[in-house]
């Protein structure tokens, strides 16, 4: 697995195969892992948001999702072959868990929501051991459910809040949480329970997965788009003209 710095955040180039492989290595020398995905919208954010920063920098493993972040490299000069979506590796992951009897959690989301989910994947993973799953809205007692997940004898846990939330409580948790994965899965358990529709392949591999998304949410989203994939283009072309600068005055 390779490691590369993109817009000052350092990414780990891999495949999902790959990365699935490194899990389940680390888990089985009980070495904890903390892991990230990054998209376009968390790497206009992170130039910003300092805590948001520093909690996606503190991961063991940061995968790269979203296939804006996979051309913007590539714009950059460095070579990302493909990307490792955030929701495709959760299933990969839950498969591997399921046939090596790792127990899992699954927190955030409303609670018809995350319940739904988990009985979904138990039906695709008959062996999935559930170690147990609570709801996303519970700030007023943090603590309280960190050590319900710290008793719980889960080894992964999936935590489904939105950005910087759920990145700063794992950071902020991450030596209490008592499992040996965790990793933040976005909006997943609504894909999962049904609630939201990911978009087609053909959407995915051209990197038009935002336009899906706001095409079902326009009033919310286009603003979020418009700025986020405003910024990454002024972002990478600001970092194209300084390494052209840096090469000319070193010649």
């Amino acid at each position: 697995m390779r490691r590369i710095e993109f817009l000052g955040v350092p990414m780990d180039v891999a495949s999902i195969q790959e990365t699935v492989a490194l899990v389940a290595d680390k888990m089985g020398h009980s070495r904890f892992t903390q892991h990230v995905v990054v998209n376009v919208a968390k790497l206009v954010h992170m130039q910003r948001d300092q805590a948001l920063s520093a909690s996606v920098k503190a991961c063991d493993l940061i995968n790269i999702d979203g296939m804006g972040v996979v051309w913007g490299a590539r714009f950059l000069g460095h070579e990302v072959p493909e990307r490792v979506a955030g929701i495709d590796l959760f299933y990969a992951l839950l498969e591997m868990s399921a046939a090596r009897g790792f127990p899992v959690y699954f927190l955030g989301a409303r609670e018809d929501v995350v319940a739904q989910a988990v009985a979904k994947m138990k039906l695709r993973h008959p062996n999935l051991m559930v170690a147990g799953w609570h709801h996303g809205y519970f700030w007023q007692d943090e603590a309280a459910v960190v050590e319900k997940i710290r008793h719980s004898g889960a080894r992964l846990l999936f935590v489904a809040i939105t950005s910087p939330r759920k990145e700063n409580f794992i950071h902020r948790w991450r030596d209490v949480l008592g499992v040996d994965f965790v990793m933040g899965v976005g909006g997943t358990f609504d894909v999962v329970a049904g609630k939201v529709k990911r978009a087609p392949v053909w959407a995915q591999r051209a990197g038009l997965e935002w336009l899906y998304r706001m095409l079902q949410e326009p009033r919310r989203m286009w603003r979020r788009y418009l700025y986020t994939n405003s910024a990454f283009a002024w972002l990478l072309l600001r970092e194209k003209l300084r390494g052209g600068f840096r090469r000319n005055t070193l010649r």
